[in-house]
């Protein structure tokens, strides 16, 4: 049996290990959204180094967490995003505007929304995390 979600499955994966308070978690299978969105975290300081492991199957990825997620998920289905309605999202789906970032899928990549919002893009909503 296939799985669905891999980006849903991992961010699950990060919020259970975090939460049961260990070091480090390992997420299988793995994908290019999945480490994009594991980069997008560690620019903004919620999980330290992650390493790919290539086993010639799907891969895996060994992710070092520092203890400072709350709460990580995926949203599906993926919705659009525009500018306009960036506000009504936000507040929304985080808890606080201080802090917390929602993940987008823009034409420059896979970004958090404050660099989305600074070069005046929309996209699809990937996931947040706080």
């Amino acid at each position: 049996m296939s799985k669905v979600n891999l980006l849903a499955d991992a961010l699950k994966t990060i919020s259970n290990a975090e939460r049961s308070g260990k070091k480090q978690v390992l997420i299988r299978p793995c994908s290019k959204i999945i480490i994009k969105f594991l980069q997008v975290m560690q620019n903004n300081g919620y999980v330290d180094k992650f390493t790919y492991i290539d086993d010639n199957r799907s891969g895996k990825i060994i992710v070092n967490l520092l203890g400072r997620i709350n709460k990580c998920r995926a949203i599906s289905p993926r919705y659009d995003i525009r500018i306009k309605d960036s506000e009504k999202w936000i507040s929304n789906i985080l808890p606080s505007r201080q802090f917390g970032i929602i993940v987008l899928s823009t034409s420059y990549g896979i970004i958090g929304h404050k660099e989305a919002f600074s070069k005046h893009t929309g996209g699809k909503i990937l996931g947040f995390f706080y």
